[in-house]
């Protein structure tokens, strides 16, 4: 069986980055593993109408993959797609690409430093799944912790005879026009359908358990003038990035940290809801009780109009049950409906990928991470040599552009793999002594921030571990990122039986914002 280099799985932003990153470092010999039959990653998957980023186009992308032609300042979903086949087709990595192979597991033999990964792929005119074995020295998981959309822990949901979309697996042969539909959730992708459904629908109503802050969206189209300088003077995007960047960066002191400030960010919610919302009732419906940061902020400016319709309702009684024609609140209301929206998110991986991973002397990583997971740098776990974890455990943004981030751990990754190879090692494995000290701080820092405020929110495990988000700037993320300390490891030898302390050295790894 072919040993590669390098294993990544996912072919979304992440994975395709490190491809791009890996092939500047000289490293030529890897494979990208994907479950679907096209790249993507999220913005594949999530096609439901609306669907947009709620970060700056500029700011959400790479530093080191320009994209001139963003059509907005906020990208609408299928650009997104667009820009990520076109850096593919860019750096001819389609023929590095297996599609439509799910991983079902990894097991590392320590003996010879190769990791195993298990998988089902199809194949054959039918396409029908076998398993499949890979091997590679080092292994980048990238298909970050939202890979799998969650269906709500509802009674009766089974029992519902009508349609069942998730915001995520949007059915588009369904037509919505005249339709009576429910939407349950309004978060993030609640608050970009919802606008949207409102204009074809019958009837929306929107069942809402918390109302989240939202702020306002300030998108407008980029003008072809604009469009055309960033594609003859780079340096001026460049420019145009910085200042997006450091303007985000300012507000960690606000969404991060529980400090004066939040109460701007408080204000500013507020003024919002007030401008857009006349009636004092729904303003009350529609007022966050918990600090803004806690939860995911909302950027929409259509997102209270659209409630305000007509042909719109929102609902805040609790949902009992849904039954056979549609949902049964708890003051005793059935609502008929032709149709339910789940806009209830995704099956958020705290705890590790949803396949075993079994590491050095049989250990499991789901049993070491059950009550939380923790790994350095985000990035590495002790047990786990050559294992990369891209959007790993306290590696979230609170406040700036999640790619930002996933550059840091590319290079890091990069550095990584190309230390590994060029001194022909069997592993790496960061000691467990650095990765302790590294998250005991960590987790002293997360204490002071406005994450640990008291809001239920998929940050949290359900005893209140916080093991996804970074409690501090960008700037903080991506300097410790830039230092691959060959010392933090052990280091195991090809010929040599048992693993070292390395040497001191310190690989520098380029990386900007």
């Amino acid at each position: 069986m072919r040993t590669y280099d390098t294993l990544i799985v996912g072919a979304g932003f992440t994975g395709i980055g490190t491809a791009i990153k890996l092939i500047e470092a000289g490293v030529d010999d890897f494979v990208i593993l994907d479950r679907s039959d096209r790249v993507g990653g999220t913005w594949r998957d999530n096609t439901y109408p609306g669907a947009a980023c709620d970060v700056p186009s500029l700011l959400y992308s790479f530093s080191f993959v320009k994209n001139p032609d963003w059509s907005r300042a906020y990208s609408p979903a299928d650009e997104i797609r667009q820009h990520i086949e076109d850096m593919v087709d860019t750096f001819d990595l389609r023929r590095r690409i297996q599609f439509g192979v799910e991983v079902n597991g990894l097991s590392f033999d320590e003996t010879e430093g190769i990791w195993t990964v298990k998988t089902t792929g199809r194949s054959g005119h039918n396409r029908s799944s076998r398993p499949r074995r890979f091997q590679a020295r080092s292994v980048v998981l990238a298909s970050g912790p939202l890979p799998d959309h969650k269906w709500p822990d509802i009674r009766g949901l089974e029992t519902y005879e009508g349609h069942k979309i998730h915001s995520a697996n949007w059915d588009h042969d369904y037509d919505v026009t005249g339709k009576r539909v429910a939407v349950i959730g309004t978060g993030a992708s609640a608050v970009q359908i919802i606008p949207e459904l409102v204009k074809s629908a019958g009837f929306v109503k929107v069942f809402q358990r918390t109302p989240g802050w939202v702020i306002p969206r300030l998108d407008v189209a980029t003008p072809p003038a604009a469009r055309a300088l960033f594609a003859k003077v780079p340096a001026v995007q460049e420019l145009a990035r910085q200042i997006l960047f450091w303007g985000h960066e300012a507000s960690a002191t606000a969404m991060v940290w529980n400090t004066p400030l939040t109460g701007l960010v408080a204000r500013l919610g507020k003024a919002h809801l007030r401008r857009q919302v006349a009636d004092p009732w729904l303003r009350r419906q529609l007022t966050p009780d918990f600090t803004p940061g806690c939860k995911r902020m909302l950027v929409s400016s259509d997102y209270y109009p659209a409630l305000q319709r007509e042909n719109c309702k929102l609902i805040d009684w609790p949902i009992a049950t849904i039954s056979p024609v549609g949902i049964r609140t708890s003051d005793g209301i059935e609502h008929h409906l032709d149709a339910i929206v789940f806009a209830t998110g995704f099956d958020v991986h705290l705890t590790g990928p949803p396949y075993p991973i079994t590491g050095l002397g049989g250990r499991s990583l789901a049993e070491e991470w059950e009550r939380g997971a923790q790994a350095y740098k985000s990035i590495n776990a002790h047990g786990y040599p050559n294992l990369y974890f891209m959007t790993g455990p306290n590696s979230g943004p609170g406040h700036n552009s999640l790619l930002v981030y996933v550059e840091g751990q590319i290079d890091y990754a990069v550095s990584g793999i190309k230390t590994l190879l060029r001194n022909n090692l069997r592993y790496l494995d960061v000691r467990a002594d650095v990765q302790q000290r590294y998250n005991e701080v960590l987790q002293k820092r997360l204490t002071k921030t406005t994450w640990m405020t008291g809001c239920n929110s998929w940050y949290l495990t359900a005893d209140g571990f916080n093991a996804s988000m970074y409690p501090g700037f960008a700037t903080q993320y991506l300097r410790q990122m830039r230092d691959f300390r060959f010392g933090d490891y052990e280091a195991a030898v090809r010929d040599a039986p048992n693993p070292t302390s390395a040497r001191d050295v310190h690989v520098a790894i380029s990386s900007s914002a």
